[in-house]
């Protein structure tokens, strides 16, 4: 057993509080959120059960977590509502909407740019 694995293994939750395991450990009937997400399912106000630990290069300290919930307490999605998909019509009509021009980019305006590209390199555009 290797040192990673011994530190990421706490079935009992003495250790971190709850049940911990290492990555693909996790026992059946637990799923993260992405997971209850592609069976249709979300938490549904339920607490965590368990997490998952594993060793990351990207992380500060070198350890990322993800939770676990239970599957058999998961709940439907909530169906998509006709204002519910007009609110997000309207906000994705905005963060394609440049506020220099006025016009609908047709893309997601970069928040580093704040404009389309058009409007933030126009000698580049005039030069093709």
């Amino acid at each position: 057993m290797s040192a990673a694995f011994g530190e990421c293994y706490d079935p009992s939750g003495a250790r971190y509080g709850i049940p911990t395991y290492p990555w693909r450990m996790a026992p059946e009937g637990l799923a993260t959120r992405r997971q209850l997400r592609a069976r249709g399912l979300r938490p549904g106000g339920q607490p965590i059960a368990a997490q998952v630990m594993f060793r990351s290069r990207r992380r500060r300290f070198g350890v990322q977590v993800g939770y676990l919930y239970r599957i058999d307490r998961a709940l439907p999605v909530r169906p998509m509502t006709p204002g519910r998909t007009a609110a997000l019509a309207a906000a994705m009509l905005a963060r394609r909407t440049c506020p220099t021009c006025r016009q609908d980019a047709g893309y997601c305006i970069p928040v580093s740019l704040g404009e389309c590209v058009t409007c933030a390199f126009p000698e580049e555009q005039r030069a093709a």
